[in-house]
C-alpha cells in the first residue's frame, strides 16, 4: 500500500519564508515614523490642554512645541513648520508632514501625517 505524502515543497517553504521576511522588514522600517508621529500627536494634545495656549503668540506657541519636541526626540518637524491660527479666542495648532521611507532598492513608502489641536479638544472646530 502506497502512502501519499503531504506537506509543502522546498520552493513553497522558501516562498512563504521570503514573504514573512519581507513583511518583517517592512514592519521594522515603518514603525519608527509612526512612533515619531505619535510623539508629535502627544505634544499637540498636551498643547491643546494647556490653558496658556490661547494667550500665546505664534512665536511662543512654536517655541513651546520645540521645547517639548526636544524632550520627546522629535526631529521630523519643527515649530516653524506648524500652522497656527487664532479665531475668537481659540488657538488651533496643526502639523502636516510626510515621510518617505526607503524599503529596498528603488521601492519606498510615502507616509503622510496630520495632527491638530482641533482634533484633541472636544467642542472646538477647525478654522476654515
Amino acid at each position: 500500500m502506497k502512502k501519499n505524502q503531504q506537506g509543502m515543497t522546498f520552493f513553497g517553504v522558501m516562498f512563504v519564508g521570503m514573504v514573512l521576511i519581507f513583511g518583517a522588514i517592512l514592519v521594522m522600517k515603518l514603525i519608527p515614523p509612526y512612533l515619531e508621529f505619535w510623539s508629535v500627536q502627544k505634544i499637540i494634545n498636551v498643547m491643546a490642554k494647556d490653558s496658556a495656549l490661547p494667550g500665546m503668540t505664534v512665536s511662543e506657541a512654536r517655541a513651546s512645541f520645540d521645547r517639548r519636541a526636544v524632550i520627546d526626540n522629535v526631529q521630523v518637524i519643527k515649530g516653524a513648520d506648524l500652522e497656527i491660527a487664532k479665531d475668537r479666542g481659540t488657538t488651533v495648532v496643526s502639523a502636516e508632514y510626510s515621510v518617505t521611507v526607503p524599503i529596498a532598492g528603488n521601492i519606498s513608502a510615502l507616509l503622510e501625517f496630520q495632527a491638530s489641536t482641533a482634533d484633541a479638544t472636544p467642542g472646538k472646530k477647525p478654522i476654515e
